[in-house]
Order: structure tokens, then C-alpha cells, then sequence
């Protein structure tokens, strides 16, 4: 049995912040992670993807985002639980949690933080009838290492932000991109859309509109897709490529924390966001993308304001009766579970005879 003062579900960028939140409050962290390593969607989705609206941060790939925040958060010695969906949780006598995972490890805590991000997700696929048969052989639904496609021949198919994104970077890394969509419009930023229309000035993107993908050829490999033109019902027509990538996006599930007796609305769990983002069960809380109320907005910033006062009404319900004081960081300083401690230098103080 892992024990711990908060049990985190998920090990994104505001699961990981809670870490340091919660170890300024001296309380220590264990975080479930379905995935293989921390980072949530940022390590497993899009590591290479730069991000622009971090406090601080003019712009950061989502890769090295996570290891800040793992870098900031080590001092207070999280534990991991990583491979390991969050399956069961069961309320005890005492009022603490046992939250048990799909490989059967148990974990107890007073306080449990839900900081799923979107929840488990599987990528939304184009009605292609072979495109099973090259999944992992040219086939690729998320873009984890840019460098998979350097000097290659890459079709995306896609109208939204990552298509566009994607096609955007590609044009420096592979010999030649192809960008389908169904429509003429593009539902993405503007930015985005007048940088696509410049890179096909410029010859850099192939656009194809309004068009859609409906076969792929290949043996073992992708070699070329199979596309049919919206306004000419007969023309299909070949496109020879390495890889074909259709974003069209993630479809967020809670899984097993759907089951958990929560209040759910649009596949989100509902929170009290005027106090402390906790749930309709006391002691368990939702921070981040997976939690819904009035005014919500789905940023990381906002994730890590919610994570800070999730912690401070966990303090309370470990520490009953206890008051908090709180300290600036400038002027408390940081204690680590390990022994480190960091501070701002003291001044020196001399006496002027």
C-alpha cells in the first residue's frame, strides 16, 4: 500500500505543479499516470510543440516544460505510479481514499486531486477502410519527434490548429508537405492560415482543397494516398508520400473515474470553483482540463492557479484545525524533503562607526 497526503491522477503539467504547491505546504505527493512517463499530453502528444502563453516564458516546447516543472518539484520527492490507469476508489472508516489501479497497486490519502487533463483519449480516424492495416507503417495520428519526418514526402489531412501547426514546422523538416482538407475554410487561427498560404506561395506546402483522403496505397509501407476532390465527384487522384497524418483531433474520455460517483457534465467533472475546485465528494478534488464550471478556460496557467488553492484547502481537511500563514516564497525561502533549501540572500548588515 503507497500511502500519502495527496494522491494526484495524472502527471500533466498541473499534476506535476501541485507537487511544488503541496510541498510548500510540508504535505508530500504520489502521482497515477496511465501513461509511461510524466508530461501528460505535453510529453506523450506533442513534446516538440512550442508554447507561447507560460508566465515567463516567451515561448517553450511542451517537452521542456515538463522538465521544469519536474525540475522544480524534485526537491519534495514525489512518488510516480507510471503505466497504470486509476481503476477504483473506495472511501475508508477514517475518511481517507484507496484508489487502486487497472494492475492492482493500492494507494491511501485524505485527498485526492483528479488532474486527468482531457482524461484517456484516442485520436478521432478518417473513415479510410484499410487504414488499419499502415497504423505505426506511415500511418501516424500524433507527431512525437519531428525528426521521424525529415526529408520525407508527409500528406496531413485536417482543417483546425494542429493541422496547420504541423504543416507549418514540417516545411522545414520534410522534402515535401501536402496539406488536405475538406473545406476551403480553415477553422484555425488566422496567423496560422495566412502562414499556410504563404509557404504555398512560396512552394513550400502543397494545399489540396476542398478535397479528402479515401485510400491509401502501399504494401508494408505507406506509398501514396488516394484523393477524391469535393467539386469533381470523378477525379481521384494519387499523391505519393513516406507518411500520411489526419489530424482531426482527440476524443476526451474519462474511463474509469466516470464510474467514480462524480458529477460529470459534458464529459468533464463539475467543480465549486468559488472556494477550492473540489467536488460533489468531499476530499476529492478535479484541477485542470478535467474539471468543468462557470467561466472555465482550458490553460495550463489556469490549471496551475487551481492546483495552488486546491492545495490550500487540503491542508485544511490533513491538518484540522491548523492554521496556514502564507509566506512568500522571497521571503520563507523553499525547505526540500531532501535536505536542499533555496533563498533569496540575506542582506548584509553593517554597523557605520
Amino acid at each position: 500500500m503507497i500511502t500519502t497526503d495527496i494522491l494526484i491522477i495524472g502527471a500533466g503539467p498541473t499534476g506535476l505543479f501541485t507537487v511544488f504547491e503541496a510541498g510548500l505546504l510540508k504535505l508530500k505527493c504520489h502521482l497515477i499516470d496511465a501513461l509511461p512517463q510524466a508530461g501528460g499530453q505535453c510529453s506523450e502528444i506533442y513534446p516538440k510543440k512550442p508554447i507561447y502563453d507560460i508566465p515567463a516564458y516567451p515561448e517553450i516546447l511542451a517537452g521542456d516544460l515538463t522538465d521544469k516543472l519536474l525540475e522544480q518539484c524534485k526537491q519534495f520527492n514525489p512518488g510516480f505510479t507510471l503505466g497504470e490507469r486509476a481503476e477504483t476508489i473506495e472511501k475508508q472508516e477514517d475518511g481517507t481514499f484507496i484508489v487502486t489501479t487497472n494492475k492492482g497497486t493500492k494507494h491511501q490519502a485524505p485527498v485526492v486531486a483528479i488532474a486527468g487533463g482531457l482524461g484517456s483519449f484516442e485520436p478521432r480516424k478518417p473513415l479510410i477502410h484499410n487504414i488499419n492495416e499502415f497504423e505505426d507503417l506511415g500511418v501516424e495520428y500524433i507527431i512525437k519527434d519531428p525528426e521521424v519526418y525529415r526529408d520525407k514526402k508527409v500528406v496531413i489531412a485536417g482543417g483546425g490548429d494542429s493541422a496547420l501547426d504541423w504543416s507549418i514546422f514540417l516545411s522545414d523538416v520534410a522534402s515535401e508537405v501536402t496539406l488536405i482538407h475538406r473545406r476551403s475554410e480553415f477553422r484555425g487561427h488566422l496567423d496560422s492560415v495566412e502562414k499556410v498560404q504563404e509557404l504555398k506561395n512560396q512552394g513550400k506546402i502543397n494545399l489540396v482543397t476542398p478535397a479528402e483522403v479515401i485510400g491509401i496505397v502501399g504494401d508494408e509501407k505507406v506509398k501514396a494516398v488516394v484523393v477524391k476532390q469535393a467539386q469533381h465527384i470523378e477525379k481521384e487522384f494519387e499523391i505519393d508520400c513516406d507518411h500520411f497524418i489526419p489530424l482531426f483531433g482527440l476524443s476526451p474520455k474519462l474511463g474509469p473515474i466516470g464510474d467514480w460517483g462524480l458529477e460529470i457534465e459534458k464529459n468533464a467533472i463539475k467543480v465549486d470553483n468559488a472556494l477550492d475546485y473540489q467536488t460533489n465528494i468531499p476530499g476529492v478534488f478535479a484541477i485542470g482540463d478535467v474539471n468543468t464550471y462557470p467561466g472555465k478556460l482550458k490553460l495550463i496557467l489556469c490549471g496551475f492557479h487551481e492546483a495552488t488553492l486546491m492545495c490550500q484547502a487540503a491542508y485544511k481537511i490533513i491538518n484540522p484545525g491548523k492554521r496556514y500563514v502564507l509566506k512568500y516564497t522571497t521571503v520563507a525561502g523553499v525547505d526540500g524533503f531532501d535536505g536542499t533549501r533555496k533563498e533569496a540572500p540575506k542582506a548584509v548588515v553593517k554597523t557605520i562607526v
